[in-house]
């Protein structure tokens, strides 16, 4: 077998210690776990950003409250997120009206609203930031792990050539070729991992940032809405 076969990556992961193998199988794992994460979160974000464009869209369109409000509640429409922060704080803005008008208190019924729409926002915030924490885990572990098989391969090199009366080049490069692919297989899971963090976070957090500007916004409509006899 000549020196290219030998040096090839299949060979070299074939002919790898076992510690390296598992570290090799390890690796790729984490790498077609962060991929899934990164396609199905790609499309989530992308989602919930054409949602929101429609909603805001309808909303500051000109739509009265109450049609927008029955399309929101409506069981068999799949809505968006902020929609759904929507209808939380007008549902409760409706359930409080008559009770607040008879007791002459604004401010509850206001408060009532805000934080219902708080409680809706964090649990979209949250469906948002599912996965990213894998992401930032495996952009930051990846590399370590690749390196301990790469240091585990190279010990396992020089103790081969412990019996040997002469070493050579030709006789060390396999053995540190070898261990220098679970490095690579860690960069390859680690910086698309990165990379998709990074950008996942920044498109999270300008939406994060629309969402509450509208229940801002949505919530000084409430008050003219009480104000209102």
């Amino acid at each position: 077998m000549n020196a290219a076969a030998d040096l090839s990556i299949l060979s070299l992961i074939t002919r790898a210690t076992l510690v390296v193998q598992l570290v090799m199988v390890l690796l790729l794992l984490v790498s077609l776990g962060s991929w899934t994460a990164i396609f199905s979160k790609g499309f989530a974000i992308r989602r919930t950003r054409a949602e929101t464009n429609e909603f805001e869209r309808k909303f500051w369109g000109g739509s009265d409250l109450a049609s927008l409000y029955e399309a929101a509640s409506n069981p068999r429409r799949k809505t968006g997120a902020l929609e759904r922060i929507f209808e939380s704080g007008m549902s409760e803005f409706l359930k409080l009206r008559d009770r607040a008008s008879a007791a002459g208190d604004r401010s509850a019924l206001l408060d009532g609203a805000r934080r219902a729409m708080r409680a809706a926002y964090q649990r979209e915030m949250d469906v948002l930031e599912s996965r990213l924490a894998f992401l930032a885990s495996a952009g930051s572990v990846s590399p370590y792990i690749g390196l301990f098989g790469t240091v585990w391969g190279i010990m396992h090199a020089f103790r081969s050539l412990s019996n040997v009366a002469q070493a050579t080049l030709a006789q060390v490069a396999p053995g540190i070729a070898e261990a220098l692919v679970a490095t690579a297989i860690g960069l390859f899971a680690a910086i698309p991992a990165v990379v998709a963090y990074n950008r996942f976070s920044h498109d999270i957090d300008r939406l994060a940032i629309r969402f509450e500007s509208f229940m801002e916004e949505f919530s000084n409509i409430l008050q003219r809405q009480a104000a209102r006899p």
